[in-house]
């Protein structure tokens, strides 16, 4: 059995440290580094992967029990909301979808409730323009269920219509 002198040995873990550690970074810089001749060679045609125009995706996660103890936003009054609030903003379209979901409220309690996923797109051209009105929706929707908080999540895409 080959014994090292613990100079050697730590030596040795941390060259096997160091290379561990870096190998995911070469791996992920050279998926970075690919040559454009190589990605357009892709089994993709180049008109999938520049397909659409940027868009900023909005999802807005609307929750419908009440700290307060009141009664649970109904699907009516959602839908209200939405005819009122949403629809005039954003009249070219939108997404709503069903869910399920939990969090931590500010007492520290986890909350299970039903919810409402809301999604918007809108060109990033629009984005300072939109951000506004978005914020209206969240604060409206809070002050008038009692709610913490309307959790928003903005990323940026490509959409065809």
């Amino acid at each position: 059995m080959l014994t090292l002198k613990p100079r050697v040995r730590l030596a040795a873990v941390g060259a096997a440290f160091v290379l561990a550690a870096a190998t995911p970074v070469a791996a992920y810089a050279a998926l970075d580094d690919e040559p454009a001749s190589a990605a357009s060679s892709a089994s993709a045609p180049a008109s999938a992967v520049s397909r659409g125009k940027p868009y900023v995706e909005t999802r807005l996660f609307f929750g419908t029990q009440r700290p307060d103890g009141g009664p649970p936003v109904t699907d009516k009054q959602f839908m209200a909301f939405v005819d009122e609030e949403v629809t005039p903003s954003f009249p070219s379209g939108l997404t709503i979808q069903d869910g399920r979901g939990q969090w931590r409220d500010q007492n520290g309690t986890i909350e299970r409730e039903r919810s409402y996923e809301l999604i918007l797109l809108y060109p990033v051209s629009e984005a300072r323009a939109q951000d506004a009105r978005i914020e209206r929706i969240r604060d409206t929707y809070e002050r008038r269920y009692a709610q913490e908080s309307v959790a928003r999540a903005d990323e940026t895409t490509r959409v065809d219509f």
